[in-house]
């Protein structure tokens, strides 16, 4: 078995502006395990609000990365390369994702299948609304015409209202709210009171992740649910965070593979928390991958890959807006067409 490994510049179709940053491109890093014929693929999107880049994971990567000598089971080596990826939660999925693609193949069995995991009916995907300027809301409204839920960015100091009101002139479609940390308790509580009569589902982490203790003020008082995301890493949060929201959003990103996603589905069911599967922006290895898990949660935001205009596999695809796992063996993958010098 070879590790080899890229970065790939995914870029926008529009300004991605959430309440901390906005980003034209990303760059992610393409992990692979090539064994024979078996290509193995997993994706890195890493995030800088966990302390996680591109340079951070290359220099890892350029370290190399070790194989262990017995390749012939894919516990075995998921256990020996753990320890050398130092804690950098988006390269523990990038090789999660190709181990798990690579162990399929070579079992002739899709990963869902592998794991056990539910595919009957997927649930409905949102299609992301990022902040931006007022005059392109309609233009984002018309291409996410195929999706029946939107996910809309707030957190801003002032243009909050403004921009719910003009999507609220272009289409009545459930909306789901993500301030990413952007919200100031004095206002929230009367911005939840205003959104409810607005047709949103729910509202997502509105406060920074150290003010548990006014989440959960604000929890007991909103007539819409709160779900974590900055606030639920991994397993290991939820017993912390259960009493301050109503539900969590999972992403391999930040917990760090396959194994650990179902684990948060596990435990969140245990505290009787709703459970959102979500995504970075990614191309369609990363969503593919956490795709699998979609059959066990109650609300999916997995849309990075449709965000993109230079995705560069064929995956999970979107029918009338609910989610289709391809079939193939391992994750069932295909190289786009248009893509260049990638495996």
């Amino acid at each position: 078995m070879e590790l080899i490994f890229t970065t790939y510049r995914i870029h926008l179709n529009h300004t991605f502006g959430i309440a901390r940053s906005a980003h034209d491109w990303y760059d992610i890093i393409l992990i692979y395990l090539k064994d024979g014929e078996i290509m193995g693929r997993g994706e890195a999107a890493p995030s800088l609000r966990y302390n996680e880049s591109t340079e951070r994971i290359l220099s890892v990567l350029k370290q190399k990365v070790k194989l262990p000598d017995d390749c012939s089971n894919r516990d075995i080596i998921w256990n020996y390369i753990l320890p050398q990826l130092k804690g950098i939660n988006a390269l523990e999925a990038a090789f999660s994702m190709a181990l798990w693609d690579w162990w399929g193949q070579k079992c002739e069995k899709p990963v869902f299948n592998l794991m056990d995991f539910k595919t009957e009916k997927l649930p409905l995907t949102s299609f992301t609304i990022a902040i931006g300027e007022l005059d392109e809301i309609g233009q984002k409204i018309d291409e996410a015409d195929p999706y029946p839920i939107l996910k809309v960015k707030l957190g801003t100091p002032t243009m909050d209202r403004d921009i719910m009101t003009e999507i609220r002139r272009h289409t009545d479609k459930v909306i789901r709210i993500d301030a990413n940390e952007g919200w100031e308790p004095e206002t929230a509580l009367e911005l939840t009171k205003w959104l409810a009569d607005q047709n949103v589902e729910f509202v997502e982490q509105p406060f920074p992740a150290d003010q548990l203790d006014k989440t959960a003020a604000l929890k007991a008082k909103s007539p819409l649910d709160i779900y974590a995301d900055e606030n639920s890493i991994n397993s290991a949060d939820i017993p912390q965070i259960a009493h301050a929201f109503d539900g969590i959003n999972i992403k391999l990103m930040k917990c760090g593979s396959l194994e650990e996603g179902k684990r948060m589905i596990n435990l969140a069911r245990f505290y009787d928390m709703k459970i959102m599967l979500g995504c970075m922006v990614e191309s369609s290895v990363g969503i593919t991958a956490a795709a699998q898990l979609a059959g066990e949660v109650d609300k999916v935001d997995l849309d990075g890959n449709l965000l993109i205009n230079n995705d560069p596999y064929l995956g999970v695809k979107v029918e009338e807006g609910r989610l289709v796992l391809p079939n193939g063996n391992g994750l069932g993958l295909k190289l786009n067409s248009n893509s260049e010098n990638l495996l």
